[in-house]
């Protein structure tokens, strides 16, 4: 099934200007996000290639009619479907109203949720809206291409049906880098979680089994006996009195003051007190 959409924008610059700046196919991506390049092949073949939504695409088109600050139309032969028109219309006042008809076929499950998104429709509203930009800060068409194509066949707005050549043919789809890139870093991610708990686990088993074997009773290997952990015994001194008979200790004290003051005053016990002989 296939989805149009349609888009309009007023310039603030003559026709002429903007459909100038039009023709140069190879400057879309200065101003259109999505499109990574586009490679003009001949006078009326174009080779494009697109990045929306993260899903890469690539196609070759017909230029099937072309009329100089009137209209561009076209459809793919080749890779992704698609096809549509871009008509230019002088409003006056150095003003150029710019119309878009686009109608595509999503393919794949990611474009398809991206259909009904509006991803494509959100997309081409904001490059009209930065090729408006383009064109006004600049004044002036970077180049032109003022020849026609099929000028006078009434190409109309062609869709999808007039790109019947590219039916099938898959857009040479392919997930963009980016896309790829996300899906490896979440398997990264996940794959690091998994490590994380995994040494988390090795670490906690490391230490019960520390603890166990900080706490387990000690064992004689030649025996098989196990050595339960003994707390020494400490001695308190004891003060054993010189004497239990009353008075006894006094006179023990007594004697011992004497002689220490008789030792100190160097007093002969055998020699009498008093004088020199």
């Amino acid at each position: 099934m296939s989805t149009r959409i349609e888009k309009s924008i007023v310039v603030n610059v003559p026709v002429s200007t903007v459909y100038n700046q039009w023709t140069q196919f190879e400057e879309f991506p200065q101003f259109m996000s999505g499109v990574k390049s586009v490679s003009q092949l001949s006078d009326d073949r174009l080779e494009w290639v697109a990045e929306i939504g993260g899903v890469r695409r690539q196609w070759e088109a017909k230029i099937l009619e072309q009329v100089p600050d009137r209209k561009v139309s076209w459809a793919a032969t080749e890779g992704a479907t698609n096809a549509g028109s871009v008509s230019f219309e002088d409003i006056g006042g150095t003003q150029t109203h710019v119309h878009l008809f686009l109608e595509y076929e999503p393919e794949g499950l990611v474009e398809k949720a991206g259909d009904k998104l509006n991803v494509v429709e959100k997309q081409a509203e904001s490059d009209l809206d930065r090729f408006k930009a383009f064109i006004e800060d600049e004044g002036y068409a970077t180049g032109a291409w003022r020849g026609s194509v099929n000028e006078g066949i009434g190409a109309g707005r062609p869709g999808v049906e007039d790109a019947a050549a590219s039916h099938g043919d898959k857009g040479k789809a392919g997930v963009s880098g980016k896309v790829a890139a996300g899906v490896g870093l979440a398997a990264a991610a996940a794959a690091t979680a998994v490590g994380v708990a995994a040494a988390k686990g090795n670490k906690e088993d490391k230490e019960d089994k520390e603890d166990k074997e900080d706490t387990a009773v000690p064992e004689d290997t030649a025996t098989g006996v196990e050595f339960m952990p003994v707390t020494p015994e400490v001695a308190v001194p004891v003060t054993t009195p010189i004497s239990d008979v009353p008075g006894e200790s006094s006179q023990n004290e007594n004697l011992t003051t004497h002689k220490a003051t008789s030792t100190s005053l160097g007093l002969d016990k055998d020699k009498p007190a008093g004088g020199v002989l």
